[in-house]
């Protein structure tokens, strides 16, 4: 289904006119669905434990989850991205025999990093990314749609919450994409996450574009859709794209309506079409 919200059309057209057009990565861009992101942490404990002598790879498996999922609870609230480097040292301080706090917030962290080495750290990093580039793949028609965007003249970016910067890159380089964008904001860069207003205010500043001649597209409603219209941009709602994902989400408010609904992302190319500046007679 695609939708427009209630709302004045956009002068004369029923496209939604804006300048630049910024998208979410995880499942807007790249379908993140839990086999696949399984299979990544699978692979990086394989090199961990070939890697760092870490011989418990179920150990390490059911470490990793515990600590994301503890990760998202902490630090998601505060509207702060979760730290993958603190993750890698946390499961390895557990495999080293470190107990885990009872309390989300009672690690202590220095004592975690005695267990292990910065150059094993970054090397289980390196890992994670290169598994997650080689195992997951773009959602259905997103090269197709940024082509044709970026051909018509849109500036494009991306806008994403997202704990390894690093990673948004190589991905983007590796399908073809980085033509097309103007700019990658990501959180782990900024400092803080979706729906805070100063994520959105670095992405204003990188485009050199009004919010509102913005729209950003996205699948979760608070961090998307929330954010997007708090900051003064326009918002498309990525719909279903929640379904069998691990990654954070929210229902969507009933009080706050998108511009666009989209259920495709093909489905865009047809509802915007490019600002053009009003220029008074006389």
């Amino acid at each position: 289904m695609t939708s427009r919200a209630p709302g004045p059309a956009v002068g004369e057209s029923s496209a939604l006119a804006v300048e630049a057009i910024t998208f979410d990565f995880g499942n807007t861009l790249v379908q993140v669905d839990r086999a696949g992101l399984r299979r990544v942490v699978e692979v990086t404990a394989d090199f961990v434990a070939e890697r760092s002598g870490v011989r418990d790879v179920a150990g390490f498996l059911a470490a990793w989850a515990e600590e994301r999922e503890r990760q998202f609870r902490v630090e998601v609230p505060r509207l702060r991205e979760v730290d993958l480097a603190q993750r890698v040292v946390r499961v390895l301080a557990r495999m080293r025999g470190m107990a885990p706090p009872v309390q989300d917030d009672g690690w202590d962290d220095h004592a975690a990093q005695r267990l292990s080495e910065p150059d094993e750290v970054a090397a289980a990093i390196e890992a994670y990314s290169a598994a997650f580039i080689s195992t997951m793949r773009p959602v259905e028609g997103a090269t197709e749609t940024l082509g044709d965007l970026a051909g018509r003249g849109f500036r494009l970016a991306v806008l994403s919450n997202w704990p390894l910067a690093a990673t948004v890159d190589r991905f983007i380089e590796a399908q073809g994409w980085a033509r097309w964008f103007t700019t990658i904001v990501v959180s782990q860069r900024v400092g803080a996450i979706k729906p805070h207003p100063a994520i959105f205010a670095h992405a204003v500043a990188a485009l050199g574009t009004p919010g509102e001649r913005i729209l950003h597209v996205g699948d979760d409603w608070l961090a998307d859709i929330s954010g997007a219209r708090a900051a003064g941009w326009h918002a498309a709602y990525f719909q279903g794209r929640q379904l069998d994902s691990p990654l954070p989400s929210s229902s969507p408010d009933e009080g706050l309506a998108p511009d666009l609904v989209i259920a495709r992302l093909d489905e865009l190319s047809g509802l915007v079409t490019p600002w053009v500046a009003t220029v008074a007679p006389g």
